[in-house]
């Protein structure tokens, strides 16, 4: 429980703000270009020497664990952005 006056901050949020596996851009999950955002992830996947699987899997893990995370505080119309980003990270990744 956070003390009276102080903010409370969640593990996710800090995760995303300071990951150990990728270096991320600021806002990254808020843009509102789905291509945009896949391939900021995956220049940051390959970028990283921390991750420990693909750079596909370390930019896909990182995607799921902020969509999952969020929850309801994601609004629909940024959840189907980042459900697209999937796609197009997928599409980034096979070409």
């Amino acid at each position: 429980m956070a003390a009276e006056g102080t903010k409370r901050k969640y593990w996710s949020a800090e995760v995303t703000e300071r990951s150990n596996a990728l270096d991320l851009e600021p806002g990254v999950f808020t843009w509102k270009d789905p291509r945009r955002i896949a391939k900021s992830l995956k220049h940051s996947a390959e970028a990283s020497a921390r991750r420990k699987g693909t750079p596909l899997q370390s930019a896909m893990s990182m995607l799921n664990l902020y969509i999952n995370r969020a929850g309801t505080n994601l609004s629909g119309p940024q959840r189907r952005i980042l459900e697209q980003a999937k796609v197009e990270l997928r599409r980034l990744f096979s070409s």
